[in-house]
């Protein structure tokens, strides 16, 4: 029994038919890096807006890091199935995001304006892992990430919709 909490996670040989898992693997963890930075993001600006949006801004920001704090996990999870392990420190989602902090106080239209750009991030590197994992034969990853980004496209249309008011 006391060997049982001295396991050191690795990596595995998958044997599914899907090729260059760990090359997979890195494109989703960047994926999960980005995902995991934006969930804070908003979250941050679910709490901070004012303004006569807010509740309009609170709300939607709320529906977003919910559905991708979800979705980091899934994400994740992906990782492991193929064999890999799941980027496990803050340094590292960091460097490995595309996803920056602000640099100034923002209005809820900046902020409006900069999480829509941020989801349509996601959804460039989503469809690039799709264009990725076609010729290696996952298309588990491939349904995956489609799916992840048809959120982040709608959440951009949204939030530029919303800031258009």
């Amino acid at each position: 029994m006391s060997n049982a909490l001295h396991v050191i996670p690795t990596t595995d040989d998958v044997s599914t038919g899907v090729r260059d898992t760990a090359k997979i693997a890195e494109a989703i963890g960047d994926v999960l890096a980005d995902t995991y930075r934006l969930v804070f993001k908003s979250h941050a600006y679910h709490w901070n807006v004012e303004g006569p949006l807010f509740y309009s801004i609170h709300k939607l920001t709320e529906e977003h890091y919910e559905n991708m704090f979800q979705a980091a996990d899934d994400l994740a999870e992906r990782i492991r199935a193929l064999g890999q392990l799941a980027p496990d420190t803050m340094a590292g989602i960091v460097s490995r995001s595309k996803i920056a902090d602000r640099e100034t106080d923002m209005s809820a239209e900046d902020m409006v304006k900069d999480l829509a750009s941020d989801h349509e991030r996601i959804a460039h590197r989503l469809h690039a892992l799709i264009e990725l994992v076609e010729p290696l034969k996952d298309p588990v990853t491939e349904d995956l990430a489609t799916e992840r980004s048809a959120f982040h496209e709608q959440a951009a249309w949204m939030l530029r919709a919303l800031a258009k008011s």
